[in-house]
């Protein structure tokens, strides 16, 4: 099994180090190493464990044959963009059953017009893992609050819209949330 470890340990800009301190239990950055290498057996757990720490699916720490991966065409650094130092890919984003998408028509905040939102949706156990991430939650008769996710207490939301100036949207027992995973923007 080819694994990705490494390109999304290095896209998120972590060291060996700071993923060894990341996982649960800590391990060794050599023992990171050795399974981004190939040079140790990943087992599932370790996937487990290793996308924790990068803040990931473990899916998308391996190459799966349904799903193609992008070459690598330019890296942009402080020096501009240049050719990567060595082959890199990129895997198209994952379909999961928990996904949904939003439309910007209107330009908001750091949003603008045409781009394409994914979210993820959580379960109501699962909203304080969406602090401080732009979430979408459900109001009435279709309509939904979109923004910052700045309090979630146990029976109330309170989400920051985009829009310089406007008061948080407090948001009662939601069924559930989506937080924002992916921007897809159009040049």
């Amino acid at each position: 099994m080819h694994t990705r470890i490494r390109e999304v340990r290095k896209a998120k800009g972590l060291t060996l180090a700071e993923v060894a301190a990341r996982c649960s239990p800590p391990t060794t950055a050599q023992t990171i190493g050795r399974l981004e290498t190939g040079t140790r057996t990943v087992s599932v757990g370790w996937l487990n464990r290793i996308a924790a720490a990068l803040g990931v699916e473990p899916s998308e720490l391996v190459s799966l044959p349904d799903r193609p991966d992008v070459p690598v065409a330019a890296v942009l650094g402080t020096g501009g963009a240049e050719s990567p130092r060595r082959a890199m890919m990129l895997a198209a984003p994952l379909v999961q059953p928990n996904l949904m998408g939003m439309i910007v028509e209107v330009a908001q905040g750091d949003y603008r017009a045409g781009d394409e939102i994914w979210l993820s949706r959580l379960p109501p156990e699962q909203y304080g893992e969406a602090l401080n991430k732009d979430v979408l939650a459900p109001l009435t008769e279709g309509r939904f609050a979109f923004g910052r996710l700045i309090s979630a207490e146990a029976d109330r939301l309170l989400i920051l819209p985009p829009v310089p100036g406007v008061q948080p949207i407090a948001v009662s027992s939601p069924r559930w949330i989506a937080a924002v995973n992916i921007l897809v923007r159009r040049l």
